[in-house]
């Protein structure tokens, strides 16, 4: 848990002059706990919300000494002028994201990127989701409900606390199957099992999208590659600046290369090579750790730092 530090508390502002430029906070207007370490989070972002479409993400930034971070967006509501995103308290900045509450600023958000998911009928689709993952595949489930499909969504945790949304997944569902890896919640097993079930009693599916860890989502294509149904994955996870310029998010596809953040975020899987993306993802691993320690050992200073620059902004617009 983080040690509470008085939030900003004035509501009236969101363009400041922070460092002697111009620039836009963006307000949580909401932030609440929906999982062991999952926090939803709804942000003052009008320009945003009236664009995003489903399988859509945002990147932000904390503070100016921040790493960028993509999220994909939960949900949009135009007339409020606001998005939501949910994060899972996995690295520094995530952990970091996860400590602010309703009141609070970003400093940057920059989107909706890259492109909107494929919305079809195809019949029958699986959605097949793990924890976190099912807020990135809520927006896309309710947008292949509406286009005719009969929606499949099978959602997976590792036990009850983090399972998330389920109410809201039912909803934009025809099927829901809740899968718990210890049999704590749902039935136990893998989101795979499940798909192999439906597979075995002779349900016919024309279509898979897996939003999840990349072991998940090379298992859920090991299922239905050899089966022929076309499945889709989102590649976000390995992202770093969003644009295309690092190539940190590179991926390969057959003998071609392309990146996640401007070329995805999802990606026929029977293209993707699974053993170069796992190895990518897990390159940075051990300085991921070290980043963490840090920032549990300096907590409080790390969620002072973000909110003073808030008050810093608001004394500089005052007196511009």
């Amino acid at each position: 848990m983080c040690t509470r530090v008085p939030a900003a508390t004035e509501t009236e502002f969101q363009v400041f002059r922070y460092n002697g430029v111009i620039t836009l906070m963006y307000k949580i207007v909401e932030a609440r706990p929906v999982g062991f370490k999952i926090k939803q989070f709804v942000i003052e972002a009008p320009r945003i919300a009236r664009k995003q479409q489903p399988g859509q993400f945002v990147i932000l930034r904390l503070h100016e000494n921040g790493e960028r971070i993509p999220l994909t967006i939960k949900a949009s509501d135009a007339a409020a002028g606001t998005v939501t995103i949910v994060a899972q308290s996995i690295g520094k900045t995530t952990s970091l994201l996860n400590c602010l509450e309703t009141g609070d600023y970003i400093l940057d958000i920059v989107g909706p990127l890259g492109h909107p998911s494929e919305i079809a009928n195809f019949g029958t689709v699986a959605i097949l989701a793990g924890s976190v993952g099912t807020a990135m595949a809520l927006p896309t489930a309710h947008a292949l409900k509406q286009a005719g499909n009969h929606v499949v969504f099978i959602e997976g945790a590792r036990n009850t606390e983090m399972v998330v949304f389920e109410e809201e997944v039912r909803q934009a569902s025809s099927e829901t199957y809740i899968m718990t890896d210890d049999g704590s919640y749902g039935e136990k097993g893998l989101v795979t099992k499940k798909l192999n079930d439906l597979l075995a009693d002779g349900r016919k599916i024309d279509f898979v999208l897996a939003v999840g860890p990349v072991p998940m989502m090379r298992a859920v294509s090991q299922v239905t590659q050899p089966l022929g149904i076309k499945t889709m994955v989102s590649l976000n996870s390995i992202m770093v600046d969003g644009t295309g310029m690092c190539g940190g998010c590179r991926v390969l596809l057959g003998d071609k290369s392309k990146f996640a953040c401007v070329d995805g975020p999802e990606f026929d899987a029977s293209t993707v090579n699974f053993e170069v993306l796992m190895q990518r993802n897990a390159m940075y691993r051990d300085k991921e750790c070290e980043s963490l320690k840090r920032f549990e050992e300096h907590k409080d200073e790390e969620v002072a730092q973000v909110r003073a620059q808030f008050a810093k902004a608001k004394k500089e617009a005052h007196n511009a």
